[in-house]
């Protein structure tokens, strides 16, 4: 699978490195060059120093052959305009992009981005499954997280 993956903060290297790692073909993105060349020395990737927001650039990482594009920047708005010029230009079949700021997550959805990853969301969540409301108990999580097996 051909996975572009952008932005090379930790997120975005940690995860071409597994990537990589588990035998799946990798292009990185990173706009800042100075970082761009010390992921490439790390990983050996192919790491392209643009911005992920500019087409043309896009197109030179090899997105209209990606199976899947990660918008994984630290600009939930660069992220959103990564995903759209993926899925609308470039015909991507997957999207997934990082939400850092939950109040985006309907716009994301409304957007067509096919997965998102909400950090925010996963921490409150998880803090949220300690407190108790009502008196409930939270048993577990059934299926994929959607339904909760609860105590009254």
């Amino acid at each position: 699978m051909f996975v572009l993956v952008v932005g090379g903060g930790k997120v975005g290297y940690y995860l071409a490195k597994e990537l990589i790692d588990s035998g799946h073909e990798v292009a990185l993105m990173e706009k800042d060059s100075s970082r761009a060349r010390q992921i490439a020395d790390e990983i050996g990737s192919i790491v392209i120093p643009h911005d992920g927001c500019e087409g043309k650039y896009l197109g030179e990482a090899g997105c209209n052959r990606a199976d899947v594009v990660a918008a994984v920047t630290g600009d939930d708005e660069d992220n959103l305009v990564i995903c759209q010029m993926a899925k609308h230009h470039f015909d991507v079949p997957r999207t997934i992009a990082r939400v850092n700021n939950p109040k985006n997550e309907a716009l994301f959805r409304h957007l067509g981005v096919d997965e998102l990853i909400s950090p925010t969301r996963m921490i409150l969540g998880s803090i949220e499954q300690d407190i108790p409301v009502h008196e409930l108990l939270h048993l577990g999580a059934l299926g994929e997280g959607a339904l909760e097996l609860i105590e009254a």
